[in-house]
């Protein structure tokens, strides 16, 4: 069975054998291929190639592939296969509750690998939008959801990872209200949607770091009682 012409794909693996036979094969099928060795290479790869589907290896020699996944997650939709040697269950679990889409075990068939790519993309909505962006300009703060870094006035913030999480949510949703229930349970997890006073208390840090004047804040607004709103 033959691909659909002009699909790009993203492949993640640092064995360099590998990951030339995938992209000889790819490319045979159709696939538009893009290669990466390194979790930090795949990183600028994502955001740059604008890939339909990632193909990515666990096991990288910079940094864990569940970074990789965490870190496209911060921006992007794009289906994720993982391709890893790792057999054990709870890699799977946890690479699934990373963001993955899908999990194959070397050894593989290519025909299956093919199967899935296919099915991943068929599921997946469009990932080339400008929601999709992996750097937000907003006034002077420069806003990297691949690499999440927060830059203001050309100077890197350092936030704790729940205010990074917290700034990730409203970010991906920028111009639209979200709810509190939904900031609690995204950010801190089920059982917490009575405490809104985490809200209140992540808020007020984010502002003192990020706003030229937290009392009157330009990005990040409270609609009370309701939820919170970023604005570029």
């Amino acid at each position: 069975m033959s691909d659909v012409q002009g699909n790009r794909v993203l492949v993640v693996d640092d064995d360099e054998g590998l990951a030339r036979a995938l992209a000889i094969n790819l490319r045979a099928h159709g696939w538009e291929v893009t290669t990466a060795e390194t979790g930090a290479r795949a990183l600028d790869a994502a955001a740059s190639a604008r890939p339909d589907v990632v193909v990515l290896d666990l096991g990288l020699p910079d940094m864990s592939g569940l970074d990789v996944l965490a870190g496209i997650r911060g921006w992007s939709r794009v289906p994720i296969v993982v391709l890893s040697a790792r057999q054990m269950n709870e890699d799977k679990i946890d690479a699934l509750d990373a963001g993955a889409d899908d999990y194959v075990t070397k050894p593989f068939a290519m025909n299956e690998l093919l199967a899935r790519l296919r099915a991943a993309v068929r599921r997946a909505q469009p990932v080339d939008t400008d929601d999709d962006a992996a750097v937000v300009e907003a006034g002077d703060l420069r806003i990297d959801l691949a690499r999440r870094t927060v830059a203001r006035d050309g100077t890197d913030v350092r936030l704790t990872p729940t205010e990074w999480a917290l700034l990730e949510v409203l970010v991906r949703h920028r111009g639209r209200m979200v709810g509190r229930a939904q900031l609690l349970h995204e950010v801190w997890g089920p059982g917490y949607d009575a405490e809104t006073n985490y809200l209140r208390v992540y808020t007020a840090q984010l502002r003192r770091k990020l706003e030229a004047d937290p009392g009157a804040p330009r990005h990040l607004h409270t609609h009370p009682g309701a939820g919170y709103r970023f604005e570029v």
